[in-house]
């Protein structure tokens, strides 16, 4: 298999995953779309010629790091312009009232999801920032501690106590969907 092929399919199978991981943290399905895109595009140009089994850490540290950014874009938006309303107005006494909730998604995908796994998406979403990408990376994704760590950019005792305190909190959370 060539190396364009080797990193499609890479590409092909981190995709939903990735994406997936880029929802929970932005909460926005059209910037977790560019995120991952822009992650895809930044391996390829800059990694691309690197061993395929430094791709999987490589991908998931840039993903991270592309998470980060839009987290500070959005911090210094909001700071300079959360007085305006999404029309460029003056936002009012009731503009909080008027927002959508960022947790609740497109309806007709929640009407198609279990209350488990509605449960389980909710519970996610409340984990902090690296509690979340710790046990996606670790749970979900299957990385190592070490490669974790290395995607995080962390050490890995960092790692550990992030994934045991995400894995606590899911399992305060969802106790009464699992017994």
């Amino acid at each position: 298999m060539s190396d364009a092929a080797d990193m499609n399919a890479f590409l092909a199978g981190v995709e939903k995953r990735a994406f997936n991981m880029a929802r929970f943290a932005v909460r926005n399905t059209e910037d977790a779309l560019d995120i991952v895109q822009d992650t895809m595009l930044t391996l390829v140009r800059r990694y691309g010629d690197k061993p395929r089994d430094e791709w999987q850490p490589l991908f998931y540290r840039i993903l991270q790091s592309r998470i980060a950014d839009h987290h500070r874009r959005s911090t210094l938006h909001r700071r300079w312009f959360g007085w305006l309303t999404s029309d460029g107005t003056e936002a009012g006494d009731d503009a909080l009232a008027d927002a959508a909730d960022p947790g609740i998604a497109d309806p007709s995908e929640r009407a198609a999801l279990d209350g488990t796994v509605t449960a389980l998406d909710r519970a996610l979403e409340a984990l902090p920032a690296r509690q979340q990408q710790s046990f996606l990376l670790r749970t979900v994704e299957g990385l190592s501690v070490a490669d974790t760590a290395a995607a995080m950019g962390c050490s890995e005792g960092s790692v550990k106590t992030h994934h045991s305190r995400a894995l606590a909190a899911l399992r305060e959370q969802l106790q009464d969907h699992w017994t």
